[in-house]
């Protein structure tokens, strides 16, 4: 059986949806689906938490001494908090140190970019651009984190800014997304663990 551990903040926890619709979950539903034996996955995650606040929290943890699989989406609430990107850059690469020690392995830690919560109804009448700029500064910091260790990054941004910058694709609070915005992230997400696995076949939607 195959070990996940997702490392976040709300965007991992799923606030505003039950736990099996965040994206972690719907990630494994579709691996089953496609023949894979995996475990539910191990989410360590909560709302508003920021890079420092997740690796602390994993020193005061125990878990198991490695997992197959380990995703990491971290840093909205840096950019939210007004928080510097610098500060960021050596945090993130901490962060992927952990998930590396983990795995044991680059090509089983992935990344998911930021998204870009301007363009939410909650963001409605804030400076659109000025949020874009800093959410692709600090994706840019994690996007070169990643190569450097050769790990893949996974942009969902532009899925935030486009098709899934609808009233659907949030839920009722209109920051968080919506299972059927979670369900795109999985889709994008188990295609790229289920091409390191042995065999390839995905669910056609």
């Amino acid at each position: 059986m195959h070990t996940y551990l997702a490392l976040g903040d709300s965007y991992t926890i799923g606030e505003g949806v039950p736990l099996y619709q965040g994206y972690p979950y719907q990630t494994v539903q579709r691996l089953r689906t496609a023949g894979y034996d995996f475990h539910a996955p191990e989410i360590v995650a909560r709302t508003g938490w920021t890079t420092d606040e997740l690796a602390h929290t994993l020193t005061t943890l125990r878990l198991l001494p490695h997992y197959d699989i380990v995703t990491l989406l971290i840093g909205v609430n840096n950019q939210y908090r007004g928080r510097d990107s610098r500060e960021y850059a050596t945090q993130f690469d901490a962060l992927l140190q952990r998930a590396l020690l983990l795995t044991g392995a680059s090509s089983r830690v992935f990344v998911l970019s930021i998204p870009d919560w301007g363009y939410s109804p909650f963001g409605a009448g804030r400076d659109k651009g000025l949020i874009a700029g800093e959410i692709d500064a600090f994706n840019t910091v994690a996007r070169e984190a990643s190569q450097r260790q050769k790990i893949r990054f996974l942009d969902i941004t532009g899925h935030s800014r486009a098709d899934g910058a609808t009233p659907e694709g949030f839920v009722a609070d209109g920051l968080h997304p919506s299972p059927a915005t979670y369900r795109f992230w999985a889709q994008e997400l188990a295609a790229v663990i289920g091409a390191g696995l042995p065999t390839r076949q995905f669910p056609v939607d």
